[in-house]
């Protein structure tokens, strides 16, 4: 995919949505995220709903062709998929009514790859509801996951036609799939933890020798190593409260009680506090780092949750940082954006054998997070960021324009990397 470079003006070229626009996507299924994790619309239908994961591009105005169906398919170890038995190409309305005694997952496969166009998650014993899909030629059958029983995968149906008229599909990602990843990325952050206690180290060093100009210059290059190791604040625990929470309203920030981390050191250094009133919140900080270092090697991160964390990371730049709400008066919030986009990237990298055959959007999502970095650079100059509340309005928009559409192109590696059953 050609990419007409951040500095040309251009957004970088948009996919080909032919019959897969945002409109019919099903897949990546969406039933384990919440709407705030996802670029996500979930349309209520009747007793039911169906979900349609966006990863961007393509009109909204657009009007997709009229569904086929509903058709009535049943959900039980017995007979699953029953009542479903041919159709042409195009949209499909499935009417998933589960006729067993206990809550069951459904998917709509390609037996023979195993790739799921369209899912039902927790549908209740007698409930019925709608999967919304695009299909072309192919062969496809449902399989019916019971809880605490074993899959059963229903006939397989032909639908005569070309096979590029199916909507987007992709192989599920198995808890198996992920540990690899979570053992890595863990690796990744035990030497991140370290270079985060001697950077915090120095940092205390020029506050306890009374050198605050020291001091502000050890702050930023301290801070931007956490912010870097976004994916796992989650398995930190009370840590990263304690390290690198937000704290009060920056404006309430000078009467607030229990504001610690590099936020209130950071407060202090930008507001004239002297030294001797530092050397506390310092020492906090520090003691904060060194535990977390120590107490790391013996943490486990959820491998189902780092797919989620490559969202989130960037999503939270775009709440947090892009609207000045952590700025304690250093004016960085522009480098801690890039550096959450830093840390972005490791986990993509980690991720990519998973998503490389999974999410055709994967070039576009590299395109767009080049370009977002481009932008973000242009504004830190020999370790000197311009501060946000400096941007004109057009740079403001453009930092807003490209975090936001690479938050969007996020999304999908979240419900792509969503650990599913399959047996």
């Amino acid at each position: 995919m050609s990419d007409p470079g951040p500095g040309s003006g251009q957004e970088p070229a948009e996919p080909d949505e032919g019959s897969g626009t945002a409109a019919h996507k099903s897949w990546p299924p969406v039933g384990r995220r919440t709407a705030a994790a996802l670029a996500v619309a979930v349309v209520a239908v009747g007793a039911g709903a169906y979900a349609l994961a966006s990863s961007g591009g393509g009109s909204s105005d657009a009007k997709p062709p009229a569904a086929k169906g509903p058709t009535t398919v049943e959900v039980s170890a017995g007979a699953c998929g029953k009542g479903w038995s041919g159709a042409t190409p195009g949209p499909q309305v499935f009417a998933l009514r589960n006729t067993s005694s206990t809550a069951a997952e459904v998917d709509l496969t390609d037996p023979a790859t195993g790739a799921v166009y369209g899912e039902v998650e927790g549908l209740a014993p007698g409930t019925t509801r709608e999967m919304r899909v695009v299909l072309g030629g192919g062969s496809y059958a449902f399989k019916c996951l019971p809880d605490d029983a074993d899959a059963v995968t229903g006939p397989t149906v032909k639908i005569a036609g070309a096979s590029t008229g199916s909507g987007p599909a992709a192989v599920p990602v198995t808890q198996h799939d992920l540990i690899p990843v979570a053992l890595a990325y863990q690796q990744w952050i035990t030497a991140k933890t370290v270079e985060l206690t001697d950077r915090t180290d120095e940092l205390k060093r020029a506050v306890d020798d009374g050198d605050l100009a020291a001091a502000r210059d050890a702050w930023l290059p301290a801070h931007l190593v956490y912010e870097r190791m976004g994916a796992a604040y989650d398995a930190f625990g009370d840590a990263d409260a304690a390290i690198n929470g937000s704290g009060p309203a920056p404006s309430a920030a000078g009467a607030a009680q229990d504001f610690e981390g590099f936020h209130r050191v950071e407060y202090g250094l930008w507001h004239g506090e002297s030294a001797a009133s530092l050397r506390g919140p310092a020492d906090r900080l520090a003691q904060a780092v060194h535990a977390l270092r120590d107490s790391w090697p013996q943490e486990r991160l959820d491998p189902a949750q780092l797919g989620l964390r490559a969202h989130e990371i960037l999503e939270a730049t775009a709440q947090s940082e892009l609207t000045g709400r952590t700025d304690y008066g250093s004016g960085t919030n522009l480098a801690t954006a890039r550096a959450n986009l830093d840390g972005t990237r490791e986990l993509l990298t980690l991720l990519r054998p998973l998503l490389t055959s999974r999410y055709p959007d994967l070039p576009r999502l590299d395109a767009w997070l080049d370009r977002t970095e481009h932008t973000l650079d242009g504004f830190g100059t020999g370790g000197h960021w311009t501060p946000l509340d400096r941007l004109g309005r057009q740079d403001r928009q453009r930092v807003n324009s490209d975090v936001g559409q690479a938050v969007e192109l996020l999304a999908p590696v979240a419900t792509i990397c969503d650990a599913r059953r399959t047996a």
